[in-house]
């Protein structure tokens, strides 16, 4: 059969959980008397409340429609092209969606539709009840229903610790910082620019015009407060802001007073990432009369392109995503080769709207870079986890504005600054220099007005927390964390103060931050920390402490990943991609602010920071390598990839702090061997991981661990499994390449074959089989497969856990047999135990209304209920009906381990429930079941809570597995039959798989008799 070149993605169905969706909790051991905390949900939206929703429908968009509707040409543009959103096709393409918008909004009780979206997402945002979004959900025609998410931002030297400037290096490859980035547009989906800085401007220092006209782009430079058409030029090319998810105008005053409706950056993020990704070259970079040096960005002849769909101010930021996809749909249509999204998003999901939108973005030949969160250090905290996007780490680097800290008593401790110093001077310690009234936390992190009572709405009483009378002319010691570091000496000079110790805590950031301060501030280690709160404490008022001038050194050892930066595995699709992919700078980052929330340059921080780096060296690429895909620039960039420190020692983290290492982009130019990916295989990879299905499938689907990735990894191996990939020689002649494996004790990676001859611009295949003899189960294996030919060494980490059996975590049936798959991790016996089937016992209770609509343990509208799973119990469950309460209730379950929430169910009706799954079986268990009365039809709600305890087999229920006999990697079969149900039952029970002395893991069985 001949496959197409490109399957639509039409009439397949997103396998997507639903927020208040449950899975069994499985315990890893016989007996487990500690289960595992969960995360509280989002926020959740009343049924008959109206709220904003993005609505996905089954036609392709416009870069991916191949003209399969009569009348209605092709769009789809052709590989290396951009479409052109004035011709007669694309106008009528997008028209003949815009109408089906309308329609089906219509068809279903209508409502008021916020965008529409046809470029590289087919769907349109709305305000409607949920009743109608899970109406308009079930409908034909639509693919998905998303409620609006409010998101956020993931909040010089660079060029250089890059190496993009030295002899040779990739700016000189392409002209130099004159030339480098020409002809390159990138797009930057962010909180907008400020147009006046050096950076964005397209003529120097002496005035004259250095950039020409972009020929035939169709980008707008859309006016609005303090911002119009002149504000665009030759270099910032296109500007456009988006409000109407986070609710218009009014909306985004209301909340933001000081930010601007229009592409005019009230944030400062929006200019820092900008100026990063393409700012121009060689601006002077001047803060309080401190000359910080030059700045440039990654790709200083790019021309940007501003997406605004982000507000806020120097201490929040809010992002709506119906806003965020709009500015993707636009920015497509514009013709952007590159984009950087440096906002949060989802870590368990690879199809929500704003990674489709990116999905088909990247099919029409456009790179993405996208921050991978600022919630690390903590596992499985990644974001951004599909596999056509490049997820970036953050790091730190080589540039260090050393200063210092000199007590009285003579003693000295390291910091950052980039001020002058001062004299000895009276010091004080922020917790003893409160104004009255003012709330204690905030007065030892030294909170301003402008970030207390001055916020909107105000985060406490208005005024200074700290008092003049008993600051003034002294140096403040005062707290991180709470509030923006600059905030603080904002606070201190406020009071009269005169100079800022900033100490670290334990429990917060690591990193040291040069901040531009408004008085002369030093910013220390926690190690430190403590050693001068002691000497204060101990003098008294006579403490002193003198503050030392800056000293700009180059040098320090790096890189280091940043305790901030999300880390992996990744929890969508089951761990079978490697993220994050790569790491750049993220911290203390020198480039454009903006001036209305302080300086017009500053230090920021974060994944947001490390994201346009690599945008700006994907612009490069798309220079140097004008015919490569997105996905081949990407494995450049990774296989290339440094995993070690300016001292020649190794990166600490592992693959799963910093993907494949610190980007090397004058290494990765001359890549030798990429792996190229498209359309057709990313689709594959959904079917496998469950997001997608249809008839396209059937083709396409893989092992989401077989897609051809610059990176491997496996979540669960049973033992032994083969992976493929294929790589292409991007050189210029025949080359040889071998292969060699880094592997920990107790796993044994084959390569075959071992040696690859290829072709210029030929590909071949290889696979690496991962063979675990004694690695430890249930913990990742650790290691690398490297090609090099002596001139090029392109290296994929891998990342695998070995497990000993996988099955399915339940099956539901409604008492009829069955049979279901499974696959063995050892080699040994294999028998399976029936645990239950059990009927359920339940307790009566009511709870009345919260009317906060916000879930606190002991608030308003809960009632708590213990509980106690039984000593050998496998399966437990806990739920909740519709049928079983006595009102059009939305009622929610939290069950909790003495103080730990284990288990939470939080759907939009009263259909709730949690499930736990031993491997084997739980010992004694209390626990407290927590009712929220989320939305209830009266003053009270009276209801039923089930419970289920299955340990003891209850005769009713028979399973038997084959085979008896197992070896890794091969394949078995559980059945079950059923015998004596009752009819209109619900039952719940478990099978136990077994390697005939031990339990390995549970399947869940739930059965529901008509």
């Amino acid at each position: 059969m001949k496959i197409p070149h490109r399957f639509a993605w039409s009439g397949l169905v997103c396998a997507l959980l639903a927020a208040g969706a449950s899975l069994p909790v499985l315990a890893q051991a016989e007996s487990a008397e500690v289960l595992e905390a969960v995360a509280l949900p989002g926020k959740k939206t009343k049924a008959s409340a109206v709220s904003t929703y993005i609505v996905r429908l089954k036609e392709a968009p416009v870069v991916a429609y191949d003209g399969d509707i009569p009348g209605l040409k092709a769009t789809r543009p052709g590989k290396g092209r951009k479409i052109d959103p004035e011709s007669r096709a694309v106008l009528d393409y997008a028209g003949y969606l815009q109408a089906r918008h309308d329609a089906v909004l219509a068809s279903h009780g209508g409502g008021s539709k916020v965008h529409s979206y046809v470029y590289s997402f087919n769907g349109f945002a709305a305000r409607m009840s949920a009743g109608q979004a899970k109406q308009l959900e079930a409908s034909p025609g639509v693919m998905a229903v998303w409620q609006d998410e409010e998101l956020h931002l993931d909040t010089n030297r660079t060029p250089t610790f890059l190496g993009l400037d030295a002899a040779g290096g990739l700016w000189s490859q392409l002209g130099g910082t004159g030339t480098a980035g020409e002809g390159i547009i990138i797009g930057m989906v962010d909180s907008g620019f400020w147009p006046e800085n050096a950076s964005f401007s397209d003529r120097d220092s002496a005035g004259k015009l250095v950039y020409q006209n972009v020929p035939h782009w169709p980008g707008k430079c859309h006016p609005g407060e303090a911002f119009n058409a002149s504000h665009c030029n030759q270099k910032v090319i296109g500007a456009r802001y988006y409000n109407q998810g986070f609710g218009g105008d009014a909306a985004v005053k209301a909340r933001y007073p000081n930010d601007f409706n229009s592409p005019r950056d009230g944030n400062g993020h929006g200019s820092h990432t900008a100026s990063t990704a393409g700012g121009n070259a060689n601006v002077s970079a001047l803060v309080n009369g401190i000359n910080l040096g030059a700045i440039s960005g990654m790709a200083p002849r790019a021309r940007l392109s501003i997406y605004k769909s982000c507000y806020g101010n120097a201490a929040t930021s809010a992002c709506f995503t119906s806003d965020s996809v709009a500015a993707i749909d636009q920015a497509v249509a514009d013709g952007v080769d590159v984009l950087n999204y440096s906002i949060s998003g989802s870590t368990t999901s690879n199809v929500d709207a704003v990674q489709v939108a990116f999905l088909f973005a990247v099919d029409a030949g456009v790179f993405v870079a996208a921050a991978a969160g600022n919630s690390g250090p903590g596992a499985s905290t990644v974001a951004h986890n599909a596999p056509w996007m490049t997820t970036v780490a953050a790091g730190t680097h080589d540039r260090l504005y050393s200063s210092g800290v000199t007590l009285g008593n003579e003693v000295s401790y390291f910091g950052v600054s980039v001020h002058g110093g001062t004299t000895s001077t009276k010091t004080i310690l922020a917790q003893d220099a409160g104004a009255a009234g003012m709330p204690a936390g905030q007065v030892l992190q030294c909170w301003s007005n402008n970030t207390g009572g001055g916020l909107n709405p105000p985060t406490g009483p208005a005024g200074n927390r700290l008092d003049p009378a008993k600051v003034a002319g002294k140096i403040v010691v005062c707290d991180r964390g709470g509030n923006a570091r600059v905030d603080k000496s904002e606070a201190v000079r406020a009071a009269g103060g005169i100079g800022v110790i900033l100490t670290n805590v334990l429990t917060g950031s690591n990193t040291l931050d040069p901040d531009p301060h408004v008085v002369p501030t030093v910013h220390v280690s926690s190690a430190n920390r403590q050693a001068i709160y002691d000497y204060v404490i101990a003098q008294g008022v006579a403490a002193t402490s003198k503050l030392a001038p800056s000293v700009i050194t180059g040098g320090p050892i790096a890189p280091d990943v940043a305790s901030f930066s999300s880390r992996g595995p990744a929890r969508a699709a089951g761990g079978d991609v490697l993220k994050p992919d790569i790491m750049a700078p993220g911290v203390s980052v020198l480039a454009v602010t903006s001036p209305a929330i302080g300086n017009p340059f500053d230090f920021y921080q974060g994944t947001s920071m490390a994201s346009p780096h690599i945008a700006g060296i994907a612009a490069l690429f798309k220079q140097r390598h004008p015919t490569w895909s997105p996905a081949m620039i990407k494995s450049a960039l990774m296989t290339s990839a440094s995993q070690l420190r300016s001292n020649g020692t190794a990166i600490a983290g592992g693959p799963f702090a910093f993907g494949s290492g610190q980007v090397n982009a004058n290494g990765a130019v001359d890549a030798g061997l990429v792996f190229d990916a498209g359309f057709n295989d990313w689709l594959g990879f959904l079917c496998g991981t469950g997001e997608a299905a249809g008839a396209a499938c059937v083709t396409l689907k893989i092992d989401p661990s077989d897609l051809n990735y610059p990176s491997i990894a496996i979540g669960t191996l049973p033992g032994r499994q083969t992976v493929r990939r294929t790589v292409k020689n991007v050189g210029s002649s025949m080359a040889d390449y071998t292969s060699a494996v880094v592997a920990p004790t107790g796993l044994t990676v084959t390569v075959v074959p071992p040696m690859l001859s290829i072709a210029p611009g030929a590909s071949k295949f290889y696979d690496v089989t991962f063979d675990r003899t004694t690695a430890t189960i249930g913990t990742y294996a650790l290691g690398s497969v490297t090609w090099s030919d002596g001139t090029h060494a392109v290296r994929s980490p891998f990342a695998v856990r070995p497990v000993l059996i996988t099955n399915p975590p339940e099956v539901v049936s409604t008492g009829a047999g069955f049979t279901y798959p499974v696959t063995f991790g050892y080699d040994g016996n294999f028998n399976v135990l029936a645990r239950g089937m059990a009927t359920p016992s339940t307790i009566l209770g009511s709870v009345g209304d919260d009317p906060t609509d916000a879930f606190v343990r002991g608030g308003p509208g809960t009632v708590e209920i213990p509980v106690t799973i039984p000593s050998g119990t496998t399966v437990a469950r806990f739920a909740l009906f519709d049928t079983d309460v006595d009102g059009a209730h939305d009622l929610d379950l939290y069950i909790y381990q003495g103080a730990t929430l284990v288990g939470v169910s939080a759907g939009g009706t009263s259909n709730e429930a949690v499930t736990f799954a031993a491997a084997g079986a739980f010992g004694t268990l209390p626990l407290t079941v927590v009712v929220h009365g989320f939305e209830t039809a009266a003053a009270v709600a009276n209801f039923k809570l089930f419970t289920w305890y299955a340990g003891a087999p209850a005769g009713n229920m028979a399973a038997t597995g084959t085979p008896s006999t197992v070896t890794k990697n091969s394949t078995g079969s559980v059945s079950v039959t059923f015998s004596g149900l009752a009819p209109a039952t619900r039952y719940v029970g478990g099978v136990l798989h077994r390697n005939g002395t031990a339990s390995l893991a549970t399947t869940v069985v739930t059965v529901n008799t008509p």
